[in-house]
């Protein structure tokens, strides 16, 4: 047999994805936090903590150190080995069994719709994760005695568990799966039509220049139609409960209070770096994936 006819397995291309998606992570983590600071900043209709997103990097340098803009990594790791790989392994799932008998893959509209419910299985089994992460971020913006202190990712989740109970780590579960459905809908068609247009030009082929334009496009729509669920998403994940009452009874509660207190514009507070975040690490787990890839043929799929 020749390589040619091999084919990478299941269970391996999983966890390239989830390996990808954590190697992006390493590159982009600091545009997390800045966007999450951001989206808590001026919460309650307290004063601002930072002015801009030049503003927020600037202080958190001088107050934390380089090392501060990496609160949180591990979380942001563990997120992609949850969410990514869940959500890959699902989508493939489901795209096999809505594949005729001649091999015909479902049309463009399925194939988004398919999209959406892996992202909302992905993202209910990374909540715990992104609740790790959002609060391991966050932290540093309060004062040392009002820090929740964890120093892991693992240490977040129990003591979560044990002072909250096991529930907590699924707080906010339907905004985050909601704001999954929406970003891979938005994803799916705009990076599609992008690369489409981009690829009718005199300026581009297909190759990873035109990758990172189009997802920088597509970004910038997908930013915007998903930023609202995701500042509720992480509010929710990110509040305390004083004497047994939560600050927000759900995600239209968090919208209601922030177009209230903060302006409706701040329902897209931190989107510079949620922009920056989104197409870079798209981009970015696409070039690792394809170096995965390549890596387990040479290694394991050439011929005997």
């Amino acid at each position: 047999m020749t390589s040619n006819n091999k084919v990478i397995p299941k269970k391996i291309k999983f966890l390239f994805g989830g390996a990808a998606g954590m190697g992006a992570t390493l590159f982009v983590q600091p545009l997390d936090l800045v966007k999450n600071r951001l989206q808590l900043s001026g919460e309650g209709g307290k004063q601002k903590l930072y002015k801009n997103s030049f503003d927020a990097v600037t202080r958190i340098l001088r107050s934390e150190g380089i090392i501060g803009v990496y609160n949180g990594l591990s979380a942001g790791l563990l997120r992609q080995a949850t969410y990514t790989t869940t959500r890959l392994g699902v989508y493939t799932i489901l795209i096999d069994s809505f594949t005729d008998k001649d091999g015909n893959p479902p049309n463009f509209f399925m194939k988004a719709l398919l999209g959406m419910s892996a992202g909302a299985c992905g993202a209910f089994v990374g909540t715990p994760a992104e609740v790790s992460l959002i609060r391991m971020t966050a932290d540093g913006r309060l004062p040392p005695e009002q820090r929740r202190g964890y120093t892991s990712v693992f240490n977040a989740l129990a003591r979560m568990t044990r002072e909250e109970g096991l529930f907590t780590l699924w707080r906010g579960c339907i905004p985050t799966m909601g704001r999954a459905v929406v970003v891979n809908a938005a994803q799916l068609a705009s990076y599609s039509q992008a690369k489409q247009t981009l690829l009718t030009t005199d300026y581009f082929k297909d190759d990873i220049f035109c990758h990172f334009v189009a997802s920088m496009i597509s970004g910038l729509i997908t930013t915007i139609a998903s930023m609202p669920v995701d500042i509720a998403k992480t509010r929710i994940q990110n509040m305390k409960t004083v004497e047994g009452i939560p600050e927000y009874t759900g995600a239209i509660d968090v919208l209601g209070k922030v177009v209230r207190a903060e302006g409706f514009f701040s329902l897209w507070k931190g989107f510079t770096p949620y922009y920056f975040r989104l197409g870079p690490h798209t981009v970015l787990t696409f070039i690792f994936l394809e170096q995965l890839n390549k890596f387990y043929k040479n290694r394991f799929l050439q011929d005997a």
